[in-house]
C-alpha cells in the first residue's frame, strides 16, 4: 500500500473523526479542515487547516497538489424538516469543496452522497444529486458512496427497522429497494472510505452502492 496524502472536510464530525483515525493507522498523511477554534476537536496526528467549509477560497491553497479530497460536511441528523439547511450547508459546502479541489489539482475526490431513488427525504436526495453533478463536473477521478443510513453512536434508532428490511428482501417486488436502501454501520462506512482512498479509480466517476459499502467491495454501479 502506497501512503496517500488526504484532505478531509468535516473531520470533526461523526464520520470524519473515525475515518481520520483509520487513515492515520494505515500511515496516510491527513490534512483536515476545521473552523477557527475547532482545531482541538480533530484527532491527534493530523495537519489542521483553519478555514470555512462554505468558502472554497478559504482552504483551496491548503490542499496539497495531487491529494485525495474526502468531503464529509453535511447537516447533522438529516430529516424532512431540514430542507433549508441542506441548501445552506450541504450544497454550498460541496460546491466550495469541488472548487477548491479543482483549483488545487487534486488527484481524487471522494464524496458521501445518499442512496436514491427513495420514497422519502426528497429534499436531501435532491441536494446530494446536485452534489454528485458538481463532483462529476470537476473532471477529477471520483468515488461517490451512496449509503442510506449509517448506524453508530447516537444513530441507532433505525435498528428497530431491521425486521422490516429482512421481510422486504424476501419478496421480489420489494427486494431491490430493501437492498438499495439498506443500513450500513459506521465501521463499514469507514472501511469503504478507506478502501476508496487507497484504490482510486483510473478515470471518471465510480459509484458505490449500499451492498458495495457493506462488503467493502467498490464495484461500480450505473449512475
Amino acid at each position: 500500500m502506497q501512503p496517500t496524502v488526504v484532505f478531509v472536510t468535516g473531520g470533526t464530525g461523526y464520520m470524519g473523526r473515525a475515518l481520520i483515525a483509520s487513515l492515520l493507522t494505515r500511515r496516510h498523511t491527513v490534512h483536515a479542515l476545521a473552523r477557527p477554534g475547532s482545531e482541538r476537536k480533530l484527532p491527534g496526528g493530523v495537519v489542521a487547516v483553519t478555514g470555512d467549509a462554505l468558502d472554497g477560497k478559504s482552504f483551496a491553497s491548503a490542499i496539497p497538489p495531487g491529494a485525495t479530497v474526502v468531503h464529509l460536511v453535511g447537516t447533522p441528523h438529516p430529516g424532512p424538516t431540514k430542507a433549508a439547511e441542506f441548501e445552506r450547508v450541504d450544497l454550498v459546502s460541496i460546491r466550495a469543496a469541488t472548487f477548491a479541489a479543482h483549483d488545487a489539482r487534486a488527484a481524487h475526490f471522494v464524496y458521501v452522497s445518499v442512496a436514491h431513488p427513495a420514497p422519502v427525504m426528497h429534499a436531501y436526495i435532491g441536494v446530494r444529486e446536485q452534489g454528485e453533478a458538481l463532483v462529476g463536473a470537476t473532471g477529477i477521478p471520483a468515488t461517490i458512496l451512496r449509503p442510506w443510513y449509517v448506524l453508530g453512536p447516537g444513530h441507532y434508532w433505525p435498528c428497530l427497522l431491521i425486521p422490516f428490511y429482512a421481510l422486504g428482501r424476501l419478496f421480489p417486488a420489494t427486494r431491490e429497494q430493501a437492498t438499495r436502501l439498506g443500513l450500513v454501520t459506521l465501521r463499514q462506512m469507514v472501511t469503504a472510505l478507506t478502501v476508496a482512498v487507497e484504490t482510486p479509480p483510473s478515470a471518471s466517476v465510480r459509484i458505490v452502492d449500499v451492498p458495495g459499502i457493506q462488503q467493502a467491495q467498490l464495484r461500480t454501479v450505473e449512475p
